[in-house]
């Protein structure tokens, strides 16, 4: 089998025209590069080289393996660099799964920063999965999965990115727009716009309604957030965002932001990763600037 001192060998020769000097160029003695011709050639059973007086003459094997040499060496050694660079977590790809509608618009405050810090890595966003977001993660579909879920997985490790409160939103002449704050009796007179995911997955229901023994009158989900916004701003139902989000759309549209319940309904992003990747510079960089970002925004 050739192997990556051969092809050093037969490039070097070719450089330095001489047995001498291109033993010096490779940091080798005389006799212990003589040896290493042989040993090859023997192996090949062809002949690579011939002399021509103190020179040394490639032969056709041996321009078709000085060939493979000026072909295969300079991608080793890129493949080196990138390794060395991966070790050190200035290269690499990212694939981040998003599991949640806002975690989306979260992602984009984050990524132009972040990509500016680490400009080595590339990014990939996969929104869809074909089960589930922790199961991609564990079928290494993705590297790092966006959730406001906290699933306990073996294998599976958990950061904080975020914490945040849960607003109810109306439009400025809705009825409910003067409320200090949500009640389920309030609600349940209601149509509530959600994201189109699992009833078990809407903290407005799972932590809010349900143990009221309560359930808004119409439950209608969207896909698209800008539509909701719409069609909450023209008193077609209400909606539930985190308030750092409904903050960032108000903009747009005038809402009034009611708390929901006495002390309001908190939730956490988590950053969730297969436990061997923790340690992982990139990956490591992605947490911090998600954090930073996190603490010097409304989020």
């Amino acid at each position: 089998m050739i192997e990556h001192s051969h092809l050093k060998i037969i490039q070097a020769l070719h450089a330095n025209g001489t047995l001498t000097e291109a033993a010096n160029a490779l940091c080798l003695s005389q006799p212990a590069l003589s040896h290493q011709i042989s040993y090859l050639e023997k192996k090949l059973g062809v002949a690579l080289w011939e002399r021509e007086g103190r020179s040394l003459r490639l032969t056709q094997a041996g321009t078709l393996l000085l060939d493979v040499a000026n072909q295969v060496l300079p991608v080793l050694s890129q493949a080196e660099k990138t390794l060395e660079a991966y070790s050190e977590g200035r290269q690499g790809i990212l694939r981040i799964g998003v599991e949640c509608y806002p975690c989306f618009e979260w992602l984009t405050g984050v990524i132009g920063q972040y990509m500016q810090q680490m400009p080595g890595i590339d990014i990939d966003i996969v929104q869809k999965f074909q089960f589930s977001g922790l199961e991609g993660l564990l079928n290494h579909h993705i590297d790092v999965l966006i959730t406001p879920d906290l699933v306990k997985k073996e294998k599976i490790g958990y950061e904080i990115l975020a914490e945040y409160q849960l607003v109810l939103l109306a439009a400025a002449n809705h009825p409910l727009a003067e409320s200090k704050q949500l009640t389920p009796e309030l609600l349940s007179k209601e149509t509530l716009l959600t994201f189109p995911v699992p009833l078990e997955r809407l903290d407005i229901l799972t932590h809010f309604m349900t143990p009221a023994h309560l359930e808004p009158e119409k439950l209608k989900q969207i896909e698209s957030l800008e539509i909701m916004l719409q069609m909450t701003a023209l008193q077609r139902g209400v909606c539930v965002l985190p308030e750092w989000l409904a903050d960032i759309k108000n903009k747009d549209f005038k809402f009034n932001k009611i708390r929901i319940g006495k002390k309001g309904l908190y939730q956490k992003l988590y950053l969730a990763m297969r436990e061997p990747d923790k340690t992982i510079p990139y990956i490591r960089q992605f947490i911090a600037v998600g954090q930073k970002t996190a603490k010097n925004s409304p989020i």
